[in-house]
């Protein structure tokens, strides 16, 4: 089988291709091909995996091509994790947005919507080829705003696009930890959107082991959302929230400490990556090795000031155990491939499952998986205090893929002004100015 990466010299591809190397299947990707608009960054990434293959029987054989057509024919599998602008755009969408004394994460807030505006064009324009060169693909998208792409996406592949993530799945696994159960064993009650969505039960053997946890201060306290959240508020919630809305429960302490850190965390990527992707090609260092150093301090420095701002302490060890998003798309491969059946929690159209929404909307629940796809799992209704935030930010989705898809400038000045995080139609217009001055790929929104 074969599996195409977009963005394929992506920092993080290496992580996909060593979830594939200790894929004992036999029928197993056995070729990976990469697309990338930059040549340099494929070399790059072309001798990490080379020297993540050394000595393993069987490593599926890796190409690169610049050329997207050549790339996705014959494509079983179509694995999207593209950064349109690159980190300089995320460093310009967090920066316009502190300036106005708004959030600027880049899925979340105003750097979101930003985001979005530049992605989803060229999102549509893949996924049309797609659907020309390689109908009978699947497509796992892990490119972000995550939900709002593939939704975007799936007006032209329909179900045969699925968007992944490993947020819902590691926030289960560090939950059912602190519970000391098997995560293996346990059914988790999660639903909302991408970067949006609550852990409401931990079944086990048909109990819901989650009050418990809310009853424990040192049980709730022993993981990250615990600590970033507070015992307090989970309980007030009923519930474990995704570590994304912490940006919604404490803006304040956000925007301070996204202000006050000295520089944002897109101007820290891009200083790393820059540092990893320069040197790499005439260094005598190992590229394996030097790859691995930068992915542990991207890892351990993940939200650090917002952690900082809220007097949480440092990530442990099991907080960075999240599992992975590279083994969350081979489980959906191996599901798909084999029939191999099995529960992930993914971004698939509700069909029903959230009655708050339309059946098209892209949502984040558990899905059945297997050899015709992902289908998601009826689940209960969203808490009242759940319902608010999933409507208007879905708004503010439809919003940004309306102007991604006509031009309408109107569209995205709506989709800023309408979002939770963003407090004035003032501050949106500025805002819209800002990102238009600063990133070329907007010229395209008109009045």
């Amino acid at each position: 089988m074969k599996l195409t990466i977009l963005g394929g010299g992506g920092f993080r591809v290496p992580l996909i291709y060593r979830a594939l190397l200790a894929d004992g299947a036999d029928s197993r990707i056995s070729q990976v091909t990469l697309h990338d608009l930059d040549a340099s960054r494929l070399d790059t990434i072309g001798a990490v995996l080379k020297e993540q293959a050394a000595g393993v029987p069987g490593a599926p054989a890796v190409t690169a091509s610049l050329d997207l057509d050549e790339a996705l024919t014959g494509a079983d599998f179509v694995f999207s994790a593209i950064r349109v602008g690159g980190l300089p755009g995320r460093v310009v969408d967090e920066r316009v947005a502190l300036d106005e004394g708004v959030l600027g994460q880049e899925t979340v807030g105003a750097g979101g919507v930003s985001y979005g505006l530049r992605t989803v064009p060229v999102a549509v324009r893949l996924a049309r080829r797609v659907a020309a060169l390689a109908p009978d693909a699947w497509v796992i998208n892990f490119t972000n705003p995550a939900g709002m792409v593939t939704e975007a996406m799936s007006a032209h592949l329909g179900d045969r696009v699925i968007g992944i993530c490993d947020s819902p799945g590691g926030l289960g696994r560090r939950v059912a930890g602190a519970l000391g159960v098997d995560p293996d064993r346990a059914w988790f009650d999660y639903a909302g959107l991408n970067h949006l969505g609550w852990l409401r039960a931990v079944l086990v053997d048909g109990r819901d082991e989650l009050p418990r946890l809310l009853a424990d201060d040192a049980a709730v306290t022993s993981f990250e959302e615990g600590r970033l959240f507070g015992a307090d508020w989970l309980r007030a919630l009923g519930a474990v929230p995704n570590e994304y809305l912490h940006y919604y429960y404490s803006t304040r302490e956000a925007v301070s400490a996204a202000r006050s850190g000295g520089r944002t965390r897109g101007a820290f990527l891009l200083t790393q990556q820059r540092r990893f992707y320069e040197p790499v090609e005439s260094s005598t260092d190992s590229p394996l090795v030097v790859w691995d150093a930068t992915r542990q301090e991207r890892e351990t420095t993940y939200m650090a000031d917002d952690r900082e701002a809220v007097g949480a302490a440092g990530r442990t060890l099991s907080d960075l155990d999240t599992g992975g998003y590279e083994q969350v798309a081979l489980a959906l491969m191996r599901a798909i491939a084999l029939d191999e059946r099995t529960t992930l929690i993914l971004n698939v159209r509700n069909r029903g499952t959230l009655d708050v929404l339309d059946r098209d909307a892209v949502v984040e629940v558990p899905c059945h998986v297997d050899a015709n796809g992902a289908r998601p799992i009826a689940v209960g209704a969203l808490p009242d205090h759940a319902v608010g935030l999933v409507c208007a930010v879905k708004a503010v989705e439809r919003a940004v893929i309306e102007a991604a898809t006509t031009g309408a400038r109107s569209a995205a000045l709506r989709a800023l002004a309408i979002h939770p995080l963003v407090d004035s139609v003032t501050v949106a217009r500025r805002l819209l100015d800002g990102y238009q001055r600063g990133i070329p790929e907007l010229a395209y929104l008109r009045p």
